[in-house]
């Protein structure tokens, strides 16, 4: 089955993520691609440059100055960070970025709130499968063409949104692995399923919020939209284990 794999930020200075992903790539070559953020990394260069970082339920608001950073991080050093490391590890990677083939087009999501940080609506995948097929990785930085812009402007979308629509026009698994092992109830332990009501309750009691509260909207996005799971995971789920938390659209029986 073919699988979008989604990495936070923070978890790709994790040691052990390229050995996992290229050992499974060696297992299953040509089954996925890996669509990665870059937030910490945008924010810290943003705190150098005198701009401090803002954000609304885990969404980054994004000024017209703040685009090229950016660019400048996402589909530039982050990416090509990645893509070093796997080569390194004997895999083919390309690194490329929604702007690129029209892969990724977006809208801006409410320009006086959040700015150039915009909505995946759609997904043209042929680059994606035109690498694929070349045996080559698809490494993917989530900055977005604006549809609506006659010069084809970029905007800054969340990573998740842009996985999630990707797992949906190819009718993948989403795999969204970030640096803690799921999602995790008030008492720190993990919810192996969730739907759609409990996630309700969980962010009405405040016990999921910010960057998880956005991961799920995203993944029950993706499930709507057609991809074919969901699941949200630490490092753990590269080897192949049901670890971290399945998302259901059928209500769950307590």
């Amino acid at each position: 089955m073919m699988k979008v794999i989604k990495l936070g930020g923070r978890i790709q200075s994790d040691p052990d993520l390229v050995a996992g992903l290229s050992a499974l790539w060696k297992t299953e070559p040509g089954s996925f691609c890996v669509i990665h953020g870059g937030g910490d990394e945008i924010s810290s260069l943003q705190r150098t440059l005198g701009r401090e970082p803002s954000f609304v339920n885990g969404r980054r608001i994004t000024t017209e100055e703040d685009v090229d950073l950016v660019r400048m991080v996402l589909s530039g050093s982050a990416n090509k960070r990645l893509v070093s490391a796997f080569s390194a590890a004997g895999v083919p990677a390309a690194g490329i970025s929604g702007e690129d083939g029209e892969l990724l087009m977006a809208e801006p999501i409410d320009v006086k709130l959040f700015g150039r940080s915009g909505k995946p609506i759609g997904a043209d995948t042929r680059l994606i499968r035109l690498l694929l097929d070349s045996s080559i990785l698809p490494v993917i930085s989530p900055v977005a063409t604006d549809a609506a812009s006659p010069a084809r402007e970029a905007l800054n979308v969340n990573g998740d949104d842009a996985a999630a629509v990707i797992a949906a026009a190819l009718g993948a698994e989403l795999w969204l692995i970030a640096d803690v092992p799921g999602v995790m109830d008030e008492n720190h332990r993990i919810i192996e399923e969730l739907d759609q009501a409990t996630v309700d309750a969980l962010v009405a009691s405040g016990t999921v919020n910010n960057g998880m509260r956005a991961k799920l909207e995203a993944g029950f996005m993706a499930l709507t939209a057609g991809a074919s799971k969901v699941r949200i995971a630490g490092l753990e789920a590269l080897s192949g284990n049901e670890s971290g938390t399945l998302l259901s659209l059928t209500p769950i029986m307590t």
